[in-house]
């Protein structure tokens, strides 16, 4: 329906006819208007699969739902850094969500990883927004081409479980727009998702769902945001204020919420014309849903395999002491741990699947004809070692050749609705993996988890694989490894770190070691995020982001830039080869940072700007390009509340992970031609860094100059001073009052700030 036929429908529709659109009937359905022949349209949780409900489902919208395909996490996607699986996996929950009559699907997450410690973190992709913004960009543009929507969440800094619905995010501009709103800003500008969901907490002292500054500035009109603001489900605070923010649709809602809306407007507290916006737009999504109502076909056995695929892609090899991955088809090994029959595949909360078919490591070494013994050897549902089935393991291990040592997090370890309290595995795993290393040094560890864990035990383990949460398909994507049917590609997309103590929020996240019952967080960190914080403090992590070990070797040589200088509209061409030196078939993840060596502002070491995933067979090289753009070079200059490209000297580093940097070029950044800031904070160095008001500075002031000596001196003319240089650069203008001795007064401030900014209103119109 048109824009236009929109507009006269909203004249047909009553007040309180206007607000039942802007809350949900019930948990997942929209309201209808059957006067005007509008149908409820239904959502449901699915960032990694469907949790439709059955009709008639609990109110709470909590309990079962229908059989669906279970892909694997987001931490697990993102571990593939390939956008092309992102891609697959958002047509595949398109075509589920079609087939069940679905209008939006309530995802992707894409929240940064703060802290390992956020018991939600499965859910989202990285610590790195670029990262998580091109995958969450494919993914998006792939299920929105099925006809279905998407809900980007959770908009935003929602770091946390703890307190979430009443904490207040406190994180400085700077900070807030570099890391924080990045990858949202990446998917709204480059896919344009039918929804984003607001989230719980407050931002700055606001609540998201009714903050104007970040739903209506932020999201719409600097973005180009078009669709719909949901809230998340009891996110709302003051109903009407939410509408006025630029939140259309209140979920679950209900009737008592509506009338508030129409209290608002008839006592003129809320302007009927933002009502309709917000009506406007949520019948365009109506539409938008009523376009594409035929059931798509999908093959419930080819989206399993395709799991399959995803988790297999997404596994990251930790250790490999002495090669002892690969499997060898005909190897006896000794299987060990429960996960291996009741693997952990998914995480906990509103984004729990009820999984069509879970295939363990047990039932596909099965099906593979694979030779192996099992044992149990710990209880996951406890942490407290059990000495019967310790001794079981152990007994098996004395005999095998290699062991295969099943761990990870129990389900209660890492949920939605409260975080970590530690990084550690159950007691009684690690308690294990000692024993059996005394008898047995060919130990492989498979990790079942959804965030990170300390590996104090390493040195114990010959191996380590990291599954993930690998989704329904797991155990087979786990034996595809292992056996080398499938070369491990995959590279963290966070970091892990040796200890708690070291990740670089660990003074301001709450722990019950370290309990904050404030409803403050200071993000005092700032943008020493992750790698960031890592690479620039020069802290060794467990491992760092972006690493991963492959059966094969990878190599990279012949680095090119298609320029020395860049310019604010300029690209910048990457090239360089990489090659396939080992003797199996593989896929590099190659990463692609800039080091800002200008020195204008500061700034992690380096931060990631590019990569790509590419296939090689054995002895294979591709010549590999990757390109640079303005905002590559950036950073928010909070002063002027816009981007800036400062200019100077930054290295280009192309690497296998942050920490592993293969090779470097330099590219001189021209630099934007911003004007400086004008007013009585200004600062005398900023103003005779640009031509323009430099010029203008030196004839306002020339009479007083020659006055006051002193002044002249801390212009920065020509003197040994030192001091006064100094002094002079950073002196604010307001302080030439005091510094005159008479000879400037504040009606001569007012004079020279007008012709400051006559000067600059002159260069712009020149």
């Amino acid at each position: 329906m048109s824009s236009h036929a929109v507009k006269q429908l909203i004249k047909q529709l009553t007040l309180e006819e206007k607000a039942s659109l802007c809350s949900g009937a019930d948990f997942w359905h929209t309201k209808p208007l059957e006067r005007l022949g509008i149908e409820e349209w239904m959502m449901a949780d699915g960032p990694h699969g469907l949790r439709q409900q059955p009709k008639g489902g609990d109110h709470l919208g909590i309990t079962g739902s229908n059989p669906a395909t279970c892909f694997p996490s987001a931490s697990a996607l993102a571990s593939s850094w390939d956008r092309s699986l992102a891609a697959q996996l958002g047509e595949a929950l398109g075509h589920e969500a079609r087939k069940a009559e679905l209008a939006v699907v309530l995802g992707p997450g894409i929240n940064i990883k703060r802290s390992p410690l956020c018991g939600r973190n499965f859910e989202y992709f990285s610590e790195d927004p670029l990262l998580a913004g091109e995958l969450a960009t494919s993914y998006v543009n792939a299920l929105q081409a099925q006809g279905v929507g998407t809900s980007l969440k959770h908009f935003a800094v929602n770091n946390q479980e703890h307190r979430r619905m009443s904490v207040n995010a406190v994180v400085d501009p700077r900070t807030l727009r570099e890391l924080y709103l990045s990858a949202f800003e990446r998917v709204v500008k480059k896919a344009q998702p039918w929804t984003v969901m607001c989230s719980y907490n407050r931002l700055n002292g606001d609540y998201c769902s009714e903050n104007h500054w970040l739903l209506t500035e932020v999201l719409r009109n600097e973005w180009g945001f078009s669709g719909v603001v949901v809230s998340d489900w009891g996110a709302v605070n003051e109903r009407a204020a939410g509408v006025a923010a630029g939140l259309e649709l209140e979920m679950p809602g209900g009737n008592d919420r509506d009338g508030l809306i129409v209290k608002a407007v008839r006592e003129g507290k809320l302007d009927e014309a933002v009502l309709d916006t917000a009506v406007e737009r949520l019948l365009a999504l109506y539409f938008n849903t009523r376009e594409a109502t035929e059931p798509l076909e999908f093959s419930a056995d080819q989206h399993h395999q395709l799991a399959r695929r995803i988790a297999a892609d997404s596994m990251v090899l930790l250790k490999n002491h002495h090669n002892v991955l690969p499997l060898a088809e005909a190897s006896e090994v000794a299987v060990i741990g429960e996960f291996a029959k009741r693997p952990r595949y998914q995480g906990g909360g509103s984004s729990h699947v009820n999984a069509s078919h879970v295939e363990s490591l047990i039932e596909a070494l099965d099906a593979a004809g694979a030779s192996y013994r099992y044992a149990q050897g710990f209880d996951i549902d406890s942490d407290h070692t059990n000495e019967s089935l310790s001794q079981e393991a152990l007994a098996l291990a004395k005999n095998a050749e290699k062991v295969v040592l099943y761990l990870g997090l129990p389900d209660r370890y890492e949920s939605e609705g409260y975080d970590r309290e530690h990084l550690d595995l159950p007691r009684n795993q690690v308690e294990l993996l000692k024993a059996l290393s005394e008898v047995n040094q060919q130990i492989i560890v498979v990790l079942a988890n959804g965030a990170p864990v300390v590996m104090p035990w390493i040195e114990q383990a010959a191996a380590v694989l990291e599954s993930h949460l690998g989704g329904q398909a797991v155990g087979a994507a786990v034996a595809d490894v292992l056996f080398g049917k499938r070369n491990p590609s995959g590279k963290l997309s966070e970091s892990y770190p040796a200890a708690l103590e070291q990740t670089p929020c660990f003074n301001h996240f709450a722990t019950p070691a370290r309990p904050n019952n404030s409803d403050r967080v200071d993000y005092a960190e700032g943008l020493l995020v992750g790698y960031r914080y890592y690479d620039t403090q020069q802290i060794e992590p467990q491992f760092p982001f972006g690493f991963g070990l492959s059966y094969t070797r990878f190599d990279y040589a012949n680095l090119s830039l298609s320029a020395s200088r860049v310019g604010p509209q300029d690209t910048l061409t990457v090239a360089f080869d990489v090659t396939n030196s080992g003797e199996r078939a593989g896929s590099e993840v190659v990463q692609l940072y800039l080091a800002d060596q200008t020195g204008e502002i500061s700034v992690p070491v380096h931060q990631l700007r590019g990569f790509d995933k590419v296939a090689l067979e054995a002895g294979e090289t591709k010549r590999i390009e990757l390109t640079l753009e303005r905002r590559d070079f950036a950073y928010f200059d909070v002063d002027h509340n816009d981007w800036r490209m400062p200019k100077g000297q930054f290295e280009v580093q192309i690497g296998a992970s942050s920490r592993d940097i293969r090779l470097t070029g330099s590219v001189e950044s021209l630099g934007d031609h911003m004007l400086p800031a004008i007013g009585r904070n200004a600062l005398v160095g900023d103003l005779m860094a640009h031509d323009v008001t430099a010029r203008a500075l030196q004839k306002a002031m020339s009479a007083t100059f020659e006055q006051n000596p002193k002044l002249k001196r801390m212009f920065g003319e020509a003197s040994d001073d030192e001091m006064m240089q100094a002094m002079g650069r950073y002196l604010p203008l307001r302080a030439l009052v005091s510094f005159s001795e008479g000879a400037f007064g504040e009606s001569d401030l007012e004079v020279l700030l007008g012709h400051l900014s006559d000067a600059l209103a002159d260069h712009r119109a020149g």
